[in-house]
């Protein structure tokens, strides 16, 4: 049912460095072109620092770890949105998923990759504390180092990391003392440890592993700023509704885009292949 491309075996074998990506983004997260933009930026992101991406999503009845151009593109026409509950129907009945974090590092953890990159991670929802990701549940039993740009913004982001405290999941900002706000440097919340440079992540990762944490949160400051965004945030999540499940991030996100005028796609696409290149920069490190 794993099917890990030669490319991404052969880097694995050669202890080169691999980095998941996930394809909810493509596939739900972003609209069309920004989508496949997202995707590609962060493969070519990835290449460029002498790294090999592993784009991953279930097609024909297969979790694939490393897609072709083509298959991406066949994730952005038209699929279904996978998390890690979804895995094994979505293979069974051969659909076309786009993986979530949580799912993607789970994939990552069965290829043996311990490198991922993301725009954001799902966490507690404000105003539904029942309602929470399933990336962070992953995140406790999956040995994954995730680059994201914090928690996305719509969400709460004081009570996700009191539940990835109780996870025991390690938050590392990287060169800063505060969890970023997805669009937004500052949060207002610390992390549980800061970092400082490749070497520095590398090796905290390093010394977390060998002392038993699985996943690591690698927090990493957006390289700009969408002015206004936690109120637009807030706004989305008023209007929310009835709204549900796994509708519900797509659905707020697409409503700060709205609100924000398109800025917030633009820089959702610059903050993920940012995260993209220093996950490539810091694995490169762990393994050299």
């Amino acid at each position: 049912m794993l099917a890990v491309s030669s490319e991404v075996a052969a880097a694995l074998e050669e202890k080169r460095p691999v980095v998941a990506l996930e394809t909810s983004i493509v596939g739900q997260g972003l609209p069309a072109p920004h989508n496949l933009q997202a995707a590609r930026g962060c493969e070519e992101a990835i290449r460029a620092e002498g790294g090999v991406p592993a784009t991953v999503a279930v097609l024909d009845g297969r979790l694939r770890v490393g897609l072709t151009d083509e298959e991406l593109e066949r994730i952005a026409a038209g699929s279904t949105k996978v998390s890690t509950r979804d895995l094994g129907p979505a293979i069974a009945q051969g659909a076309a998923g786009a993986t979530t974090v949580a799912a993607t590092m789970r994939a990552a953890t069965m290829a043996g990759i311990r490198f991922m990159a993301t725009g954001g991670i799902g966490g507690v929802h404000r105003g539904r504390p029942a309602d929470q990701s399933a990336d962070l549940e992953e995140l406790s039993r999956s040995p994954v180092a995730v680059f994201c740009a914090g928690a996305k913004i719509i969400l709460d982001l004081a009570l996700t990391l009191e539940r990835l405290e109780s996870l025991a999941v390690p938050v590392l900002g990287y060169g800063t003392d505060e969890f970023p706000a997805f669009y937004s440097r500052r949060s207002g919340c610390p992390v549980s440890a800061r970092v400082e440079g490749f070497t520095g992540a590398a090796q905290a990762l390093r010394a977390a592993w060998a002392t038993g944490s699985r996943g690591i949160v690698v927090a990493v400051p957006p390289p700009a700023e969408l002015e206004g965004a936690e109120e637009m945030a807030r706004t989305a999540a008023a209007e929310l509704g009835h709204v549900a499940g796994a509708a519900v991030t797509p659905r707020l996100l697409a409503r700060v885009a709205e609100l924000s005028g398109g800025r917030s796609l633009d820089l959702n696409v610059d903050l993920v292949v940012n995260n993209a290149r220093l996950a490539a920069q810091v694995a490169r490190a762990y393994f050299g």
